[in-house]
This record gives structure tokens, C-alpha cells and sequence, in this order.
């Protein structure tokens, strides 16, 4: 096999065999020639040995000797293929020497391997420099990782975009893969139309909402990369959605806006605050009364008052009922823990039946009291008014419970 470069020999190595060839050369010239006349072709050859072998084979010793850089563990290097054969792929790396891709690296590279032609430039990964035979020892497959995370690196830089496939969701997010390394993108990171829109952040419905997303393709940079971990993080958040963010810096709690509802779902309304910014009402921040479904009360375009009660992780969080009278308020210089009441059945739940006393204030009227939730049913109907005993009343925290008080 022809390397193109000789491995590096000691010169010693070198010079014995020139003089197995010298000693050849005499024994056969001893036959046609005098003694005095073989001495001199064993000399010739043995100069030319000397001059010739040795000088090509100490060129590249004395050019690695002499480099200012010699290759180390961990390196990249680059260059052309020279041979290739079962068991090993050479590859020049002139001028510091030969290298060798052979092994496990070989085995390991082997599908890499099956695609590389002679001439052409590869780059690997020093992975020894002590070779027996003179090679400098390299890694096809540490070398794709090292390129890939100096990839990772420069798209975070240059904060490009690419198109994945989501491979998996789970509560907190969703896996997606980029050139063979796995990647998180957190539900934080989505973009607004595909950001789990679920009531009261229950997290098995995220969940449900995430796993609808996948098998699709979506665009998104990456922000975040850890070579060790192995680990990439990725964001759906276009410069626009980033702008967004930024636009929150300037609400506070407290600030009190005036806003156009944008969006109208089972669990809020999305109120518009600023082009290109809205904000939730959740449906519990909507009126002190009772609120069943929000589409009754607003229609998109409603112009409506607002409160921030909360501005996090890019996110505004609204309240109409923060701007109306609490009627808690007033209930606490009219009502007391013990006292006879009548409600009105407003709601059942699992725990049992709200009943409201006035207009915003209710409490729960426990299941237990009952037996189980039939009979509840049976006794309570919905929009019917009952005597009630209040037996907890919290006005700060805007708790009650109640105990029915007619025939059980």
C-alpha cells in the first residue's frame, strides 16, 4: 500500500535494512566480481542507503521535531485521505505526519467511513500521538461532536433558525433532536399559539395539550448548549415573541389599564394592552360573583378596564373584578361564624355545593354533611334557597363554609 507519507522510523531501523540489502547486493556481485570490486558496490549502497532511504524517512522526523505546534490530545486536525482498506483509513497531515483512523474508532466511524472517498479532506480528532508504528492515532466520530457543538455554539451566536421535529412531550416541555443530540424546548419557551392554554395551570392537561404537538415541525433557535451534559435547550420564540418580553419590563402590579379583548376561552378572556401584548383574565378574576362562562359577559372588541396583578416570565396577568368594590368588605361588619343564613345554590363541585349568601360572597357546603354526593344532589337544588349556619368565616382570605340547616 502506497501512504503517500512514510510513518516515522528510527534512523537506526532504517539504516539495518539498507545494510541487509547492502550485504545482499555484495553476495551476489561476489560471484560475478573480484573481492576488491564487491567492497566498493557494498559501499556504494551503503551510501546510497545513507543518503536516500534515511533522508526521506528523517525529513518528516525533523519536520515534526521542528513544528511549532505538534499535534495533542483533544486537537482537530484536517486533511486528505490517502488510502483506505479493511481495517484503517490514512489520512496526511503534512506536515506534522500520518494519521490513522483504525480500531475501535474504526468500527465506531464505519457508517461515516463508508461514504469517504481517497482525496477527500476529513476532519478528526487527535485521540493518542504515541503510536507504535509513527501515527498520529485519530477519531472520526469525537471529531463530528466537537464540530457539532462548535455548530451549537455559533447558531446561538448568530441566533439562527432551524426546523425539528418534536419527538416526545412531557409536563414541562418538549424533546426535540438536532444532528443525533437530544434537546429540551420548556413550555416557556413556545410561542403564543402553541402555548398550553389550560385552566388553573393543571398539569396533566398540559400535558395533553403538549403531546398534540407531537410529530410536528417546528422552528426554533437554540439557547443554550452543555457539551458535558449533552444536553441542548431550544426556543420556539421568534424576535418578535423575545420583544414581547422586553415590552413587559415596563407594567407593574398595580398599574391599571384599559384594554381590548382579544380572545374569549372557557377558563378567561385575553385583553390586548398594547399592539403586540395582551394579558389573561382568568375566569376567577373576572367578576367577584360567580362566573360560569366568559363568552356570556364580553365579546371580542369590548373595551374593558384592567388590573396587573402579576408580570412574569414575559407573561401579564390581568384582573377586572381587582377594580370593583369587594363584597367582602361589607360582609365582614354583617356576618359572623355561628350565625343563621340563606343561601342560594350556585354551583356543585366535588367537594360539595356553593351556596351564595349575597351578591360575591358563598361558601361551601360540604359533602360529608350528606352521606354521599346523591343525596347532596337530592336535597340541594341548584338555584334553590336553603337555611344554612355559617361555620367557618376567613372575610381576609375570602373563605366560608356553611352546614345546611334544614331536614336532612
Amino acid at each position: 500500500m502506497v501512504l503517500g507519507i512514510f510513518s516515522r522510523k528510527k534512523k537506526e531501523e532504517v539504516k539495518a535494512e539498507a545494510e541487509v540489502v547492502a550485504e545482499s547486493a555484495v553476495a551476489e556481485s561476489s560471484k560475478k566480481e573480484s573481492a576488491p570490486k564487491a567492497k566498493v558496490a557494498k559501499a556504494k549502497i551503503e551510501e546510497s542507503a545513507e543518503a536516500v532511504i534515511p533522508q526521506k524517512l528523517t525529513m518528516m522526523d525533523q519536520l515534526l521535531s521542528d513544528s511549532a505546534n505538534p499535534p495533542a490530545i483533544g486537537d482537530l486536525v484536517e486533511g486528505p485521505v490517502i488510502a483506505i482498506d479493511k481495517s484503517g483509513v490514512y489520512v496526511d497531515l503534512a506536515p506534522i505526519g500520518t494519521g490513522i483512523i483504525y480500531g475501535r474508532e474504526y468500527i465506531n466511524a464505519r457508517d461515516i467511513i463508508k461514504k469517504i472517498n481517497i482525496g477527500d479532506t476529513i476532519a478528526a480528532k487527535v485521540v493518542d500521538t504515541e503510536h507504535k508504528e509513527g501515527y498520529i492515532e485519530l477519531s472520526l466520530k469525537e471529531a463530528r461532536q466537537a464540530l457539532i457543538w462548535s455548530e451549537a455554539e455559533d447558531i446561538i451566536k448568530n441566533k439562527t433558525l432551524v426546523e425539528l421535529t418534536v419527538k416526545e412531550a412531557n409536563k414541562g416541555g418538549l424533546i426535540m433532536e438536532w444532528q443525533g443530540i437530544v434537546g429540551f424546548l420548556p413550555a416557556s419557551q413556545l410561542k403564543a399559539d402553541h402555548y398550553p392554554r389550560v385552566q388553573d395551570g393543571d398539569k396533566d392537561r398540559i400535558l395533553e395539550e403538549l403531546r398534540k404537538l407531537v410529530g410536528t415541525r417546528l422552528t426554533v433557535s437554540i439557547i443554550g448548549s452543555d457539551p458535558k451534559e449533552g444536553k441542548l435547550i431550544f426556543s420556539e420564540k421568534s424576535p418578535v415573541e423575545k420583544e414581547k418580553e422586553k415590552m413587559t419590563v415596563k407594567y407593574s402590579v398595580g398599574d391599571e389599564l384599559v384594554g381590548e379583548v382579544t380572545g374569549l376561552v372557557d377558563f378567561g378572556i385575553f385583553v390586548k394592552v398594547e399592539e403586540g401584548l395582551e394579558g389573561l383574565v382568568h375566569i376567577s378574576e373576572i367578576d367577584w360573583a360567580l362566573v360560569e362562562n366568559p363568552k356570556t359577559l364580553y365579546k371580542i372588541g369590548d373595551k374593558v378596564r384592567v388590573k396587573v396583578i402579576e408580570v412574569k416570565d414575559g407573561k401579564v396577568s390581568l384582573s377586572i373584578k381587582a377594580l370593583k368594590e369587594n363584597p367582602w368588605k361589607e360582609a365582614a361588619k354583617k356576618y359572623k361564624k355561628e350565625q343563621a343564613v340563606t343561601g342560594v345554590i350556585i354551583k356543585f363541585n366535588k367537594h360539595g355545593a356553593l351556596a351564595s349568601i349575597e351578591e360575591g360572597v358563598a361558601g361551601l357546603v360540604h359533602v360529608s354533611e350528606f352521606g354521599s354526593e346523591d343525596v347532596l344532589r337530592k336535597k340541594l337544588e341548584l338555584g334553590k334557597t336553603y337555611p344554612f349556619k355559617i361555620t367557618l368565616f376567613d372575610p381576609k382570605e375570602q373563605k366560608m363554609t356553611l352546614s345546611f340547616a334544614g331536614t336532612k
